[in-house]
């Protein structure tokens, strides 16, 4: 493999896992759980407000979150940093601010995602894809004065204690 060629695959590459976050944004604030779980590996996980592992308990999970009184959200995702770890293995980091409506009541939060991804037939997966908050807390609160005011988003940030 000649050195252009050597890099325009790694800036497929790179394009590619721009683009399934993207898509995985759009699948999880569209509601659209089947989609949603095929970008993840048969045995891939999501960390955060709870672990799901495996389609079928990334479905259960994801479709069950208005049970859990999140019934709206809007996930934008920015700043990925990318790292190749060969033709079908990659890591990234990327930055999180979504607004959402639990319990009724509207709520700002933010954080990172850290994931591990692996190329199958072509197309990227998420292998894990966690999620830690720097904040989630009701809107007319003001994100600065209620840090972690959602325990399990409190839980799932490094380094901090629950609420």
């Amino acid at each position: 493999m000649s050195d252009l060629e050597r890099r325009l695959a790694r800036l497929e590459a790179l394009e590619s896992i721009r683009d399934l976050d993207a898509r995985y944004c759009r699948a999880l604030d569209d509601g659209a759980w089947d989609t949603l779980v095929s970008l993840f590996t048969d045995d891939g996980e999501f960390v955060g407000l709870s672990r799901a592992r495996g389609h079928t308990e990334l479905r259960a999970f994801f479709a069950g979150l208005a049970d859990a009184g999140l019934t709206a959200f809007w996930h934008h995702v920015t700043n990925l940093e990318i790292t190749l770890h060969g033709p079908d293995s990659a890591r990234a980091r990327s930055f999180l601010w979504q607004p959402c409506v639990q319990d009724g009541v509207p709520h700002i939060a933010a954080g990172r995602y850290t994931d591990t991804l692996r190329r199958i037939g072509g197309e990227w997966r998420y292998v894990s894809k966690q999620v830690s908050f720097d904040y989630f807390v009701p809107l007319g609160d003001g994100w600065d004065h209620g840090r972690f005011t959602v325990a399990s988003a409190a839980a799932t940030y490094p380094g901090r204690r629950s609420a």
